[in-house]
């Protein structure tokens, strides 16, 4: 009986670890979804300015203040190009990454936590606001509907984080068809170290860097 109760304990565990394994998986995924073919619009995208990261996160007060600035510049030129602002807000939702976020995370951002709105210098910027499980903002498929119903086709990126959230939405929307550009100016990084290889990569796949 000890021996079988042990089997089933180890059994157990491993399912546990697979689980959280399979969500550490589901962060940084990265979604090809269906080829868009050709349209005529452009959207620009502000990832992830919500206040958790935007007053808590860990970003030097003069580089907030630059990207600030830069993004706020990047939405007036939407609003003169008639050009849709859309706005992706990060929540955890999917119990692994929950739970991830828990431990790994401070638990921030987590759905239904304080926080999770956009912060104060841009609230009330985007015409579309939309929820975002992991980095990669098409994962839900609603970012998909939206610029399919807006016949969007070019992509201007800022926001937070340009090593994460950023470099996946980029990625994900390249292997879509559009084309994207990321203002560099207008994001931020945590590990600013490892900015030069994410802008190499994101380079290869065809994404504009300014």
């Amino acid at each position: 009986m000890t021996g079988t109760l042990l089997i089933v304990a180890g059994l157990a565990v491993l399912a546990g670890l697979f689980w959280l394994a399979n969500g550490v998986r589901q962060i940084g995924a990265v979604s090809s979804g269906v080829p868009i073919g050709q349209r005529s619009g452009t959207a620009l995208l502000l990832i992830d300015l919500q206040a958790v990261f935007w007053d808590e996160g860990p970003y030097a007060g003069a580089a907030k203040a630059d990207a600030k600035a830069a993004i706020l510049a990047e939405v007036s030129a939407a609003r003169a190009e008639a050009m849709p602002v859309i706005a992706l807000r990060q929540e955890w939702s999917i119990p692994s990454t929950r739970l991830i976020a828990r431990l790994l995370m401070k638990g921030q951002a987590l759905s239904g936590t304080p926080g999770t709105a956009l912060a104060a210098p841009f609230a009330g910027l985007a015409d579309h606001v939309l929820v975002k499980r992991v980095q990669d903002s098409f994962e839900t498929g609603e970012l998909d509907a939206l610029l399919e119903k807006l016949d969007i086709g070019r992509l201007r990126i800022v926001g937070l984080d340009m090593n994460y959230c950023v470099a996946k939405t980029a990625l994900a929307a390249r292997l879509r068809g559009y084309a994207v550009e990321i203002v560099t100016a207008a994001t931020l990084a945590a590990n600013p170290a490892a900015t030069a290889r994410t802008c190499a990569a994101l380079a290869e796949h065809g994404v504009a860097l300014r």
